[in-house]
């Protein structure tokens, strides 16, 4: 049985602008990874590879379909559930790396660890040391190079013990050299670690470094539209607010599934 299967998950937003209507982002048929498995998949910006990763990690809820993590639908979870089953069974590394500029290296690890099975300070130590951060457990962000921050950002992921990670462009931030050093950490670090791995980056040279780099086009028959989709970011200004629109702010009724998500994107902001 694979760790993950998705199952004919569609995404739509309210579409940008006066024509009003709905614009679907993702719709994928079929997807499956096994347990440790590598894949990459190839896309350029506007095919919906982000959003599609966020639907995998329950950030966002999908308006149809199933979304089958080691054996949990997070379709059919609330936002508690899915926030429990990223932390326990999902590691994200994002481009911008989304480290806490205000904690030290140390503690910007044990901060994820506080989400899922609790603060392991041996762990985190142990998953800095890998990654070559030893002697800058007590540095800050702002104090590291920028594939230093990458570093922390991976051993991060990696903190829960997660069965999945994902990364989306991770080496985006990344000059060539660092790009290839800190692919193949991250691709080690999974193995070591049992995780599974799936990549999503629009550089080829990335993209080689797989035994086999699957296009997201062909997965994705939203993307087939022309223009692309919208990525998250700009469906979210969708009201001019920055957040997606709320159950009564007008958003047409054929937009499905919009005002949950908007509920979920409101909570998390709140938080944030």
């Amino acid at each position: 049985m694979p760790l993950l299967t998705v199952q004919n998950l569609v995404k739509t937003y309210p579409r940008p602008g006066a024509a009003g209507g709905c614009v679907t982002v993702v719709d994928v048929p079929a997807f499956a990874l096994e347990a440790g498995e590598q894949r990459a998949l190839r896309g350029e910006s506007g095919t919906g590879k982000t959003t599609f990763l966020h639907l995998i990690a329950g950030i966002l809820a999908p308006d149809s379909g199933r979304v089958e993590l080691a054996g949990r639908d997070l379709a059919t979870l609330g936002e508690a559930g899915r926030d429990r089953v990223r932390a326990e069974t999902l590691g994200y590394i994002f481009q911008t790396f989304n480290l806490l500029q205000g904690h030290t290296v140390l503690e910007n690890v044990e901060l994820g660890m506080a989400f899922g099975r609790g603060v392991d300070r041996a762990h985190a130590e142990a998953l800095l040391r890998r990654v070559g951060l030893g002697e800058r457990l007590h540095h800050f962000p702002r104090q590291l190079s920028t594939g230093q921050q990458q570093r922390v950002a991976v051993a991060r992921a990696l903190a829960n013990r997660p069965q999945l990670v994902l990364a989306d462009e991770p080496t985006g931030n990344l000059d060539a050299r660092n790009s290839r050093e800190a692919l193949a950490l991250i691709r080690e670090v999974c193995r070591e670690n049992g995780a599974a791995l799936l990549l999503v980056s629009h550089d080829e040279a990335v993209l080689a470094q797989f035994d086999a780099a699957q296009d997201f086009r062909a997965l994705n028959r939203a993307a087939a539209d022309v223009g692309g989709v919208p990525s998250p970011r700009e469906a979210a200004s969708t009201t001019g607010e920055g957040t997606r629109p709320t159950p009564d702010s007008g958003t047409p009724a054929s937009c499905p599934g919009t005002s949950s998500t908007a509920r979920f994107a409101s909570t998390r902001s709140r938080r944030s």
